[in-house]
Formats: C-alpha cells, structure tokens, sequence
C-alpha cells in the first residue's frame, strides 16, 4: 500500500524580516511541517496545488497587494489564495498578506486609505472567531499598514478600529488578519533593528512601540499563541 505524502504548510514571505513568529511556532508545536517561499518577483513562480498544502500563510510587506508591475509574483499568490480557499484548505493572510487574500476574493484595495502604526487603537471585535477570542475584548494589538481593503462578498466582518473598517474577516476556511499577532518580543526587536522599519517609526512618530510593547506584550503574545493554536490544529488535521 502506498504511503502519501505529508502535506506541508506554505509560508509566502515578502520581506525577510516579516517571518510568521508565532504562526510558525503553532504549526510547528502542533507537528505541521513548514516550507517558506518568496515569489515576488517570479512572474510564473512555481507553486504548490491547493490539495497538496496541510495550510497557506501569507505574511505582510511594504508593496501593495496590486503591484503586479513591480512584483509579477503577487498575482500567482492571489490565485493560489483564491483556489486555496475554494478547496478549504486553512488559509491565515496577514497584513499586505489579508490585503492579497481580499483582492483574491474580490473585494477592493484602498491604497494609502490610512496609516496605523503600533498598538493603539484598540481592536473593536464585533464577531466571534478561535483565533481571536482569546485576544479578549478591545485588545491592544500591533498595526503596520497604510493601505486598507472591503469586506469580501460574504465573507464576516470580525474587526474593525475607526481608521481601518476592516481589521479581520472570515471567509470559508480563511482568516485575513491586517494587524500582526504574530510578532512575539524577539520579533519586534528584529523588526526595530531594520533600517526600513525603524526609519516608518520615525517618519510616522511611532515612536512609543517599544515602550507599548513591553506594556502589551506580556498579556498579548499567551493569547496570540492560545488563539493561533487552533489555526495550527485545523493545518494538522490535513498534514
């Protein structure tokens, strides 16, 4: 008889210091193997099919969701997000990553519709869901984006600050997160080390990060892991 073969889960990456945190650490704790890709500029990279992933992360990254001149890469993920979906498989899009998810469900991107950055506002959450109810209510979380997208048709609204109407949604078997609980404290200090990251801080005086974060991080990273488990047991369950 023959044995299959594992099913992976697939992180796409746009930058190297946006890795998945504590979504890789999920998967791993929950036995998920994981593959890292960076397609961006592959105008045909070649990518797996739908039925061959345990789950799809697509993480976050300076470009915008539609710069397909610039990063032909962008449109295979969108297609792969879109099939992803349609097959079920778990799919958790983060920042530009939920901006891709959106677009590949039809909805629309706003480019530069506002810029949050840090923890403040608090997430309003207006539906429930396992990954983020353990976050609590009106949780302090970290935003990094200046670009904002619709609801996708059907999809559930899930969060929301009044910059950004669409913080988090649900569609089918995928979850769009446009804030990032997936940056522990040793992530951050590898995010406000880059050059890039630490120069938006400045530009947009954010400069209370750090000091948030040491206020935020203590209650916030034990519940991102809590919540972020249960993405992680539904990728187990197709390994």
């Amino acid at each position: 008889m023959r044995t299959l073969p594992t099913r992976r889960a697939l992180v796409l990456q746009h930058a190297p210091w946006e890795g998945p945190g504590l979504i890789g650490a999920a998967l791993a704790a929950a036995g998920v193997e994981t593959s890292t890709r960076t397609v961006l500029d592959d105008p045909v990279p070649d990518l797996p099919e739908p039925a061959d992933l345990a789950a799809l992360v697509v993480m976050g990254g300076s470009m915008g969701a539609t710069d397909d001149a610039v990063h032909p890469g962008l449109a295979a993920e969108r297609e792969l997000l879109a099939a992803a979906v349609d097959a079920g498989v778990p799919v958790l899009g983060v920042c530009l990553g939920m901006q891709l998810l959106a677009v590949a469900l039809g909805a629309t991107l706003h480019p530069g519709a506002g810029t949050e950055i840090g923890y403040r506002p608090p997430l309003d959450l207006v539906a429930p869901h396992p990954v983020l109810d353990p976050l609590g209510s009106a949780p302090r979380v970290l935003h990094w984006h200046s670009d904002a997208v619709d609801l996708p048709s059907g999809a559930t609204l899930l969060a929301r600050t009044p910059l950004t109407p669409v913080q988090a949604f649900a569609a089918g078997s995928a979850l769009g997160l446009q804030f990032h609980i997936e940056v522990d404290g040793p992530l951050l200090s590898t995010w406000l080390a880059t050059p890039v990251m630490a120069e938006d801080l400045r530009s947009h005086s954010a400069t209370d990060v750090p000091e948030d974060a040491r206020a935020v991080l203590p209650t916030l990273e034990p519940a991102a892991r809590t919540g972020l488990a249960t993405f992680a047991a539904a990728a187990r369950e197709r390994r």
